[in-house]
C-alpha cells in the first residue's frame, strides 16, 4: 500500500500561501524515474486511436505560430502535460515544470516574504482559506471564504494557485494589492497589504474559568504532536474537568500528526479515518492511544478555515465519540495527493484518493457541517468578540454538570 511507505501530508491545497511557512498539501511524496509512453485506459478515446495527433499539433505550431521563434520544444511538451492536467477539472491535481517543482518544494520547507494566508480554488473562485494568526492578512481582516479577485493588476479568472502564489508573494516590506469580495459586501474592497516574514503559530494553550482547557492548534506541522503532549499533560496536571479543541482556520499538515492527536481523545484501535481509492479499495487508519483524554468532555471548534487534517479529526470525534463540533461549516478539503518527480526536474502532483470519516462521510467538497452552527460577526477580529468561542464554553460547561 503506497500510503505504508510514505510520509503522508493532509492538507491542502497547494498555495502556501504566499506567506511563508508552512503548507502542506495532503500527499503522498514519492518518486517516478521513467516517463513511459501514452497508456490510456479508455481506447475509444480519439487520442487512444490517434497518438499522433498530440505531435501533430506541436508541429503545426512550430511550423506556422507566428512567433514560434521564442517557443521552445520543452515550453511545448510542458504546456501539453499542464493541459492534460488541467482536463481533469481537479484544483489539488497539478503539473509543476521544473523551475515551479522547486518553488513547490521550499513551499513546503521553507519560509518567505507574503501575506500570511493559505488560499485554494472553490467553486472555481480564487479563495482564502484561512488567514494565519498575527500575520498581515489576519490583521487587514480577511477571513476564510473571502474571493480574491485581482492581485495587483491582474485578475484571478481562471488563474491557479500556483500562479497566485508567485504574484502574493516577495520581499518582506513591499507591498501587494488585493481586490477582495465577500457574501454579504455590496461591492469589493481593495487592501493593500506590506509584505512580512510570515511566523507560523502551531499551539497555544490556556485554562478558563471553571477548569476548562482551551486548546487552539493552528496547523499539524511536524511540531504540532510534541507541542499537544505537553499542553495534554499540562491539562491533566491541572486538573482540567473538559477540553476545547479550537482548529479554526487551520489548513491543515500532516495526516500522521492528526492521527497522532486524535489518539489522545480516542481508544486506542478506534477508527479515525477512511481512504479510498478509485478501485473501492480502503485503508483505514486508526488510533494508536495514549487515550489520556478520552473520559474528558470536549467541545470542537470549526470554521471554514478549518482543512484537510482539521476536517479529518474534527470529523472522527464527532463519529466516533459524538463530540459536538461548533462554529461552521468546514473547507471541504477531503482527497489525497500524490507527488511524483519526473526525471527532468519536473513533478506532478495527482489525486489518487479520497478521506471518508469513520462513519463513511465524504469530506472533499462537502466539509463537515457542526452541530451547532454560529457565524462570526464581521467586526469580530477587530472588537475581539467571539461568540463561537463563548458557546462552546457554554455547552462544556453543560457536558460538566451532567
Amino acid at each position: 500500500m503506497i500510503l505504508n511507505t510514505r510520509k503522508t501530508l493532509a492538507l491542502g491545497l497547494i498555495a502556501v500561501i504566499l506567506a511563508g511557512g508552512i503548507f502542506y498539501a495532503g500527499f503522498n511524496v514519492g518518486s517516478i524515474q521513467k516517463v513511459g509512453g501514452l497508456a490510456l485506459e479508455n481506447s475509444t478515446s480519439s487520442l487512444a486511436a490517434n497518438p499522433e495527433i498530440l505531435w501533430e499539433a506541436i508541429n503545426l505550431i512550430k511550423e506556422n505560430y507566428v512567433s514560434a521563434k521564442d517557443v521552445t520544444d520543452k515550453d511545448l511538451i510542458y504546456g501539453a502535460v499542464a493541459g492534460a492536467v488541467g482536463a481533469l477539472k481537479d484544483p489539488y491535481s497539478v503539473f509543476f515544470n521544473p523551475s515551479d517543482a522547486e518553488k513547490f518544494s521550499q513551499d513546503l520547507n521553507g519560509s518567505f516574504g507574503g501575506v500570511g494566508m493559505e488560499i485554494g480554488i472553490k467553486n472555481s473562485q480564487l479563495v482564502v482559506i484561512a488567514p494565519l494568526k498575527g500575520n498581515p492578512a489576519e490583521k487587514a481582516g480577511f477571513k476564510p471564504g473571502d474571493m480574491i479577485l485581482k492581485i495587483d493588476d491582474t485578475f484571478t479568472n481562471d488563474m491557479d494557485t500556483t500562479a497566485a502564489v508567485k504574484i502574493i508573494r516577495g520581499e518582506p516590506g513591499t507591498k501587494v494589492k488585493l481586490l477582495m469580495m465577500r457574501e454579504g459586501w455590496k461591492e469589493p474592497k481593495e487592501f493593500e497589504i506590506t509584505r512580512a516574514i510570515i511566523e507560523v503559530p502551531t499551539l497555544d494553550w490556556e485554562m478558563k474559568e471553571g477548569n476548562i482547557a482551551y486548546i487552539q492548534l493552528y496547523n499539524f506541522n511536524s511540531n504540532a504532536g510534541s507541542l499537544f503532549y505537553n499542553s495534554a499533560l499540562s491539562t491533566l496536571i491541572s486538573g482540567a474537568k473538559g477540553v476545547v479543541l479550537d482548529l479554526r482556520n487551520n489548513p491543515g499538515g500532516f495526516l500522521d500528526i492528526s492521527i497522532e492527536i486524535a489518539g489522545w481523545f480516542t481508544n486506542r484501535g478506534e477508527p479515525v479515518v477512511r481512504e479510498k481509492f478509485r478501485s473501492g479499495e480502503e485503508n483505514v487508519m486508526r488510533s494508536n492511544g495514549p487515550s489520556a483524554l478520552v473520559n474528558l468532555p470536549v467541545v470542537v471548534l470549526v470554521n471554514g478555515g478549518s482543512a484537510s487534517a482539521s476536517e479529518i479529526l474534527a470529523g472522527a470525534l464527532q463519529d466516533v465519540r459524538k463530540i459536538k463540533l461548533v462554529g461552521e461549516k468546514t473547507f471541504g478539503k477531503g482527497s489525497v495527493q500524490e507527488i511524483e518527480n519526473l526525471k527532468d526536474g519536473s513533478t506532478l502532483k495527482i489525486t489518487i484518493a479520497e478521506w471518508l470519516t469513520p462513519n463513511g462521510r465524504h469530506i472533499n467538497k462537502l466539509g463537515i457541517i457542526p452541530d451547532v452552527v454560529i457565524k462570526m460577526p464581521d467586526d469580530g477580529i477587530i472588537n475581539k468578540k467571539d461568540p463561537q468561542l463563548d458557546k462552546a464554553l457554554e455547552i462544556i460547561k453543560q457536558e460538566i454538570n451532567k
